[in-house]
Order: structure tokens, then sequence, then C-alpha cells
């Protein structure tokens, strides 16, 4: 494994990681890791850095959504135009280009249940060459960017021996 990809490999996991650290693990000076992964940013490989919070833990109402869309593609830009004029709404946290029955799957984050819908009908559903769109509610996260965030269930019955 090459260097580059042992410190994604890191960051990835963890991207609070201390350089000192990470250099020791990977055997090199600091200045080498801290020059790659400047590399790295200006390369767009490292696209950003985030915190995975567990917002049920707060008292910060969201609402997240994972909305499949069918579109119709454009002659000469395929996906990419309409997948461009989703992606620049605010509320929008990711757009996938997916294989299946839909095209793309669009992630949004709202405050209520009721402004999720009212995106998807007021300005998602009325895009040109949007066909359809399928919302789905996420209720509860378990697993979440290689993270375990629901706590495991403990046993409440009572050992029986005999």
């Amino acid at each position: 494994m090459e260097m580059r990809e042992k410190i994604l490999t890191f960051i990835e996991k963890n991207s609070r990681v201390d350089l000192k650290e990470l250099a020791i693990v990977l055997g090199v000076d600091e200045v080498v890791v801290a020059n790659e992964l400047a590399a790295m940013e200006q390369e767009h490989i490292i696209c950003g850095y985030h915190t995975l919070i567990d917002w049920e833990k707060t008292n910060i109402e969201k609402v997240n959504a994972l909305i499949e869309v069918r579109v119709t593609p454009q002659r000469g830009r395929g996906f990419d135009s309409v997948a461009e004029r989703i992606y620049n709404y605010p509320e929008v946290n990711a757009v996938y280009l997916i294989s299946g029955g839909y095209d793309l799957l669009v992630t949004l984050e709202g405050k209520t249940l009721r402004e999720v819908a009212q995106f998807v009908s007021d300005k998602l559903s009325t895009l040109d060459s949007v066909l359809s769109t399928k919302t789905n509610f996420i209720l509860k996260k378990y697993k979440d960017h290689g993270t375990i965030i629901a706590e495991p269930e403990e046993d409440e019955r009572m050992l029986v021996t005999l």
C-alpha cells in the first residue's frame, strides 16, 4: 500500500489524527505527512473534513431524507446538468448517480417532515427533467460513515442456572 493510500485510510476513520502520531505509524517524517496532506487537498483528493454527530442525543430537531429521483438525461450532458441544479440547493447534502429503478439519490436535511416534503414538491419535482421522486425518511441511524451510532441493547433477562 502506497503512502497516500495509508494516509487516506487513517484520516478517513479519524480526521483529527495527530500528524506526529501518523508519521510514526507510517515511519516517515511529520513534514512528509503534512506535505502529502496539503498536496491531496490541493488536488481535491481530500475534499473536506467532517464531524459525525448523533443528533438524536441533542435537543436539535432534524429530519433526514433519501430521495430517489427519476430524470430524463440531457442531450450531450447526461445526468450532470440536472444533478448540478439539484446539488446547488442549500438544503441538499449529497447527490449520487445510482443504478436501479431511479437515476439519482438525493440526501437532504430539514427541520420537519413538512419542510422536506415542501422542498420535494416545490423545488425538486418541478424541475423540467424530473419525471418522478420517492421520498424515504430516515427514522433511526444504526451506523454512519463506518461508525456504529446505535448503542447495543442489553439483555435484561435474568440468568437462571440449574
